[in-house]
């Protein structure tokens, strides 16, 4: 699967700009920690994951600020599909064994998601934030050689979808399964429907009946469901890759349900998530403790039925810690996960901000029972004014004011106990203060890449360790390691001189560029 996505980017040709300071939310450190990445790989097994718990945990990899790490997720759907989405894969086949006399992984909960991790950031403390950089997200092909390269994911119309018991065709109380199949024309990934069922009564290994879909990992008896091809014909639904949970460990509890999101992150189930967008999470304990999974291929705002298109995917990360005494205006008192990309701040909000801490000893049954939308709408509300005034240095009239005439506040879904609601804050309104630019051959020339320009095809090729990003100016694709990207913008010559991009992509692909191939 090919698709990329780039920073935004305004490109010429030059040999001498100045590289000024990075400006990214929380700019202290992060030159200097990306010059000193170290890379790792954290292959998905039984050994590596938990399923359902978010919480403190003895950590399955150690790495420092500024590395960059090859992270395996594994969807929990994928035994809805085990011929197409387990059988033949080993670290997947791990997982999920289950059979009358073992159980891998025995105790799953009290969440349902398969979580890598926890990662230990050394030196992380409660006050601190961790930045979490998505530099590179892959499809995981199948490993059965009769469906050989080919990705499969499952959406769920599931007991605990917003609609649940009220659809018009009978049974109103129905879970349905429907399986999708990621293809790509070389430049955009799509997923298109393969075929549906009707979830039926499932009797697990050990003899106990699932008459719903409750219980994280059971393999579905084929033979026991009618499978139905015809389904959206037609119908081509663009991938758009994301991780709908990560989360830094909360403090409030030892073991904390992988469904709700909070202050921590978590299960936020925003497709922003996405390659290319950085995520800044407040540490509550020692080490952050960060774990990755519930990845999709696919999900629209609300997550209405229950799940997106749930799929596993290798992504790489790069972790930056921090400190909370060289904190920026804009994350010096935060306490929600913040989400930054080219062009947006993404500010979430909850039903409970702190869920844990509101609800008290029974938080992680009766968070269930007592979200709302309301609640979610005043607390997006009120982080955003808080981030404006205080990382903006706007007034709180001001602030208020540009909420109401630019900011986008959206539904980020609605089945995972704790509702959330976003607010999308477009960075273009405040000008230069918050989109730079810098010289490109300076930019990646001084950590030791080799920038190239073609007059003739006006194409700029930048080349590091074993890697090679390649734009020309004017379309809007370019490649990566001889891969298709799709760019966000075209690359354009600002005159016949001059060279430039925003510092986000210089230091996106800085990074990017600097990573081992696997």
């Amino acid at each position: 699967m090919g698709e990329r996505t780039s920073r935004k980017v305004c490109l010429a040709v030059s040999a001498f700009l100045v590289l000024s300071s990075v400006n990214y939310v929380g700019y202290s450190n992060i030159s200097e920690a990306s010059s000193k990445s170290e890379t790792h790989y954290l292959a998905a097994n039984a050994d590596n994951v938990r399923w359902g718990n978010i919480g403190k945990g003895d950590p399955v990899l150690t790495v420092n600020s500024g590395d960059i790490v090859t992270v395996e997720a594994i969807t929990h759907h994928s035994g809805d599909d085990y011929e197409r989405m387990i059988e033949g894969d080993a670290g997947v086949e791990d997982i999920f064994h289950w059979d009358s006399e073992h159980k891998h992984m025995a105790d799953r909960g009290p969440g349902v998601h398969i979580m890598t991790g926890p990662i230990e950031v050394k030196g992380a403390e409660p006050g601190d934030v961790l930045e979490v950089r998505i530099l590179d997200m892959q499809l995981r092909p199948n490993g059965n050689e009769k469906y050989a390269g080919q990705t499969y994911g499952v959406n769920v119309a599931a007991n605990w979808g917003y609609l649940y018991g009220e659809m018009i065709e009978e049974p109103k109380k129905r879970e349905v399964v429907t399986i999708y199949e990621m293809s790509s024309d070389g430049v955009t990934d799509y997923a298109t429907a393969l075929y549906n069922y009707m979830w039926t009564p499932q009797t697990d290994p050990d003899g106990k009946v699932h008459p719903i879909i409750k219980y994280p990992g059971i393999v579905v008896d084929h033979d026991t469901i009618e499978k139905n091809f015809n389904v959206l014909e037609g119908v081509q639904v663009p991938v758009r890759l994301h991780f709908g949970t990560m989360a830094v460990a909360p403090k409030e509890a030892d073991i904390v349900d992988s469904v709700p999101p909070s202050y921590y992150g978590g299960n936020i189930d925003d497709w922003r998530v996405t390659e290319g967008a950085t995520m800044y999470y407040p540490v509550s304990v020692e080490g952050a403790l960060l774990t990755v999974g519930d990845p999709h291929a696919g999900q629209g705002d609300s997550e209405l039925n229950g799940t997106a298109i749930e799929t596993s995917v290798t992504g790489d990360i790069q972790l930056i810690l921090h400190k909370k005494d060289q904190l920026s205006p804009k994350l010096s008192e935060l306490n929600y996960p913040l989400l930054e990309n080219e062009n947006e701040w993404v500010v979430h909000g909850f039903s409970y901000a702190n869920y844990l801490e509101e609800l008290g000893a029974n938080a992680q049954e009766d968070i269930y029972n007592q979200s709302s939308l309301d609640k979610a709408m005043k607390d997006a509300a009120f982080k955003t004014k808080s981030f404006l005034m205080k990382g903006m240095n706007l007034t709180e009239d001001e602030a208020y004011s540009l909420m109401s005439i630019s900011s986008d506040f959206g539904i980020t879904q609605v089945v995972d106990g704790n509702w959330g609601v976003h607010a999308v804050i477009n960075k273009g309104q405040f000008g230069d203060a918050e989109q730079k630019t810098v010289g490109l051959r300076n930019s990646f020339e001084s950590f030791g890449a080799k920038v190239g320009w073609e007059p003739g095809t006006e194409t700029i090729t930048i080349q590091y360790h074993g890697n090679t990003l390649s734009l020309r100016v004017g379309e809007p694709t370019g490649t990566y390691n001889g891969k298709k990207l799709k760019l966000t913008a075209k690359v354009e010559l600002s005159d016949s001189h001059t060279a430039v991009v925003s510092e986000y992509f210089a230091e996106f692909y800085k990074s990017k560029l600097s990573k081992t191939n696997h």
